[in-house]
């Protein structure tokens, strides 16, 4: 996320707005980019981001959510550490007797690993599927398929979740933990979008659906330098 634009800079307000302030945000930048006033493919795109960004920012819960990954991603380097190793002396007892890297590697073994395959599974088939579809969106074979790989999406992410619940990260990988949970929740959203889609055939979904799951790559991939940074 530091790499990259926020959502309150897609909105071009301060991380400190008013939900009144948000919606005007929004409206602004709708009258502005509407594809109907400005019907060219780079115009959709602007308003997926647009969008996505609106609905994350206007949602409290979702806002708080993103608020704190945020600051996960800002802190510096220092405080992180000094928080890890303070959470890492308090947590020591209840290890079991395991050492850090006892605990970091059975992570990656239960949680690390089979979260980023179920992850990559759904995220690297996503440009195939849609292409497949684009064929005729409104053939019933294509759909049916389209809608098997979003029931199939639904059931690797339920894995996913279960892996990443099933236990506690060590302090060490808490940003990497971070990284995993905010990209499982942008599929979840991103299926839900593709959803709509297949329900109403108005592309503002599809193209929202994408979004997130462009989103939730980026934040797979800030997992695993983060991943390599806290493991050597």
């Amino acid at each position: 996320m530091s790499n990259s634009k926020t959502h309150y800079d897609t909105l071009s307000i301060s991380p400190s707005a008013s939900q009144s302030e948000i919606k005007l945000a929004y409206r602004d930048l709708v009258k502005r980019f509407h594809p109907d006033r400005h019907p060219d493919e780079k115009t959709h795109d602007r308003m997926a981001t647009i969008n996505v960004a609106y609905e994350v920012l206007s949602d409290p819960q979702r806002r708080r959510l993103y608020d704190r990954q945020m600051h996960l991603m800002l802190e510096p380097t220092g405080e992180r550490q000094e928080r890890a190793a303070t959470a890492q002396r308090s947590h020591r007892q209840r290890r079991g007797g395991l050492t850090e890297d006892e605990q970091i590697k059975k992570w990656i073994l239960r949680v690390y690993q089979p979260v980023n395959r179920s992850l990559c599974g759904i995220l690297g088939s996503l440009e195939g599927e849609i292409n497949n579809l684009a064929a005729d969106p409104f053939d019933d074979e294509l759909m049916d398929a389209f809608l098997a790989y979003l029931e199939d999406c639904r059931e690797s992410l339920q894995k996913a979740h279960s892996s990443f619940r099933s236990m506690p990260n060590p302090p060490t990988v808490a940003g990497v933990a971070a990284h995993l949970y905010y990209c499982i929740n942008q599929v979840g959203d991103g299926v839900d979008e593709l959803e709509r889609f297949t329900a109403s055939y108005n592309e503002h979904y599809l193209h929202t659906g994408q979004e997130l799951f462009r989103i939730a790559d980026g934040l797979r991939h800030e997992a695993q330098v983060a991943m390599r940074t806290s493991v050597g």
